[in-house]
């Protein structure tokens, strides 16, 4: 995450560094250190009152993230394609600019709630909480948070989800988690995505790009799928529901909430009973 961009400051952040806001002045003239480090406290703060209500009402929240062109869409796409009848989905989509996303999930007959962040390279958790204003969480079991596309800034704001899940596409390179630690090392899920081109490319090794997750001593399950192809989303798939059934089990919803340190969203040995 950088300090130079200005990808810390966002639309829905701004009045704490704006003049009469909360974080307008600081106390010894370091401004970018103490705003940045209010900021991410300010930010955490609003994440754990949308986790509270994500848990209040039974949502189960997920946040996904990777490079632009990943397939995130597709996979939503595909997702909604697979669950749409049983589960009632609802996705959060940001982008820098456009509606793009959010036309194509709702031609699916899904909410969406495009967010669009201007110069913000991320989402963060008080972007999401005015977002939830347009969402009526008593109707959904399922929230996708679709991240702006980038390997980088999103993997450092809690934006009161339960589990992030990874993206990677198999056109990009099996040495991302290397190059980008602190995104893989948050993982609760990496999925290697666009598989498919497989079948045309020898340049990515599904088990390398494994390897490297374990490197950042990640235990988080890896599946290799294609939005193309629905025979590849049964891991994918049980796993969501998993995590679904946990988020419906009151007893256990408060050890199971995600930590962003140290908690993990469930293991393969775990989702291999699921139906």
């Amino acid at each position: 995450m950088c300090d130079t961009c200005g990808c810390t400051i966002t639309p829905a952040n701004a009045h704490l560094v704006q003049a009469g806001g909360k974080l307008q002045h600081t106390h010894d003239g370091h401004a970018s250190v103490e705003v940045l480090s209010s900021l991410l406290l300010e930010n955490d703060h609003q994440a754990q009152h949308n986790r509270e209500h994500f848990d209040r009402h039974g949502v189960l929240a997920i946040n996904l993230m990777s490079s632009p062109g990943s397939g995130k869409t597709s996979l939503l796409e595909a997702t909604i394609d697979a669950l749409g009848d049983k589960v009632r989905i609802a996705v959060v989509e940001g982008d820098l600019e456009t509606e793009n996303d959010a036309r194509r999930i709702r031609a699916k007959g899904v909410p969406a709630i495009q967010i669009t962040t201007g110069q913000a390279c991320h989402l963060d958790a008080h972007m999401v909480h005015d977002a939830l204003h347009t969402v009526d969480l008593n109707g959904i079991d399922l929230l996708f948070i679709e991240n702006v596309g980038n390997l980088v800034c999103p993997a450092s704001f809690d934006l009161g989800h339960h589990a992030n899940v990874t993206l990677l596409s198999v056109t990009e390179g099996d040495d991302k988690p290397a190059k980008y630690p602190v995104m893989f090392r948050v993982s609760d899920l990496v999925l290697l995505t666009k598989s498919d081109f497989l079948d045309f490319i020898d340049d990515f090794d599904t088990g390398k790009a494994e390897r490297h997750v374990r490197e950042l001593a990640n235990p988080a399950d890896v599946f290799t799928l294609s939005a193309r192809r629905p025979d590849t989303l049964k891991n994918w798939l049980g796993w969501l529901q998993y995590q679904l059934k946990r988020t419906k089990t009151p007893m256990k919803k408060n050890e199971d909430t995600h930590d962003q340190n140290t908690g993990q969203a469930g293991t393969g040995q775990e989702v291999a009973g699921t139906d």
